[in-house]
């Protein structure tokens, strides 16, 4: 039979543990005539008792598996981690506070089966989210649709189911800074929408704040894109060519026709515009030039304290 991994990242959810898997487990109950299942969680550096809570589960249930990461890296590096581990023909990604309702996983199966590689959940609605969460989130798919070199499909997540062979595309790249929603895109195959409507979390404060957005939106277009750059060297060029014409002008009619020296609050405004320009260029060079710094340090992406299945694996 296939093997089907359930790979859920999780920071500080133990309350959210054990309802997590009594859930998924109902539904993939009728799958196991078709179908092997394993629960993998990837503990990332929680300093609650979300591991003891799925150490727990193992003793009950022997596909309930974890790695233990060495410290909290962010659930990118988690899902990465995850994906290293899991063993299933597929991989469904799925958040243990229950935002990501259990029984669509037929459904995604259901499509894989039909030959699709990346089976995604598009949120139709959000419940339990505010009004300006919600607009701010419409505007940051916007603004990255027109920025990125990839489609950006809005609303879709990492709730998803990928074929063995996405996985394997995806664990090949080995970035540090990564951002997998552009990943998922770049590797390509088939894929395969179908809509969901995202719950309330079940328990527990979300752990994302204004700073973790608006630094998830930062990654996202320097990860995804190098319009920026190119923004700014048009931009640039454009000044330049105002800046020059203006000076040739003022050259000009001082002379031939003697004009006093005039302009001074227009000659302020210019140089506090391109001033600003400037900073602003340097700061999105910046942000390339970090990530670069950090990628060529080639360091391990990421580090365990320990795979629960007591089996050696290179870290990578």
């Amino acid at each position: 039979m296939k093997k089907i991994t359930i790979l859920t990242p999780m920071y500080n959810e133990q309350e959210n543990i054990p309802h997590f898997y009594d859930q998924v487990n109902d539904v993939i109950k009728s799958l196991d005539s078709k179908y092997t299942f394993e629960f993998l969680f990837i503990n990332d550096g929680s300093t609650d008792y979300s591991l003891e809570e799925v150490i727990k589960l193992q003793l009950l249930d022997t596909r309930v598996k974890y790695v233990d990461l060495s410290r909290n890296y962010g659930k990118e590096i988690a899902m990465l981690a995850g994906m290293d581990y899991a063993k299933g023909d597929a991989v469904i990604i799925m958040d243990s506070d229950l935002q990501h309702p259990p029984e669509v996983i037929p459904k995604m199966i259901h499509e894989w089966e039909n030959g699709f590689h990346d089976v995604y959940g598009k949120r139709v609605t959000r419940h339990g989210e505010g009004f300006i969460k919600k607009k701010i989130s419409n505007i940051y798919y916007r603004i990255l649709g027109m920025l990125s070199e990839e489609p950006v499909l809005p609303n879709v997540g990492d709730f998803r189911l990928l074929d063995r062979v996405c996985v394997d595309s995806i664990v090949r790249i080995r970035e540090s800074q990564r951002y997998t929603k552009g990943l998922y895109m770049w590797i390509g195959f088939d894929k395969k929408e179908i809509e969901f409507e995202a719950n309330e979390r079940f328990a527990g404060e979300t752990k994302w704040r204004l700073k973790n957005l608006v630094t998830l939106a930062v990654d996202g277009i320097i990860s995804n894109s190098n319009i920026p750059l190119r923004f700014s060297f048009y931009t640039g060029f454009i000044l330049s060519f105002i800046g020059f014409s203006y000076m040739l002008y003022t050259f000009i009619s001082a002379l031939f026709w003697g004009n006093d020296v005039q302009g001074y609050p227009t000659i302020v405004i210019l140089i506090l515009l391109s001033s600003g320009f400037q900073f602003l260029f340097l700061s999105i060079i910046g942000e390339y030039v970090g990530k670069i710094f950090k990628e060529v340090k080639n360091r391990p992406v990421y580090f365990t304290k320990k795979y629960s299945d007591n089996k050696t694996k290179k870290t990578e």
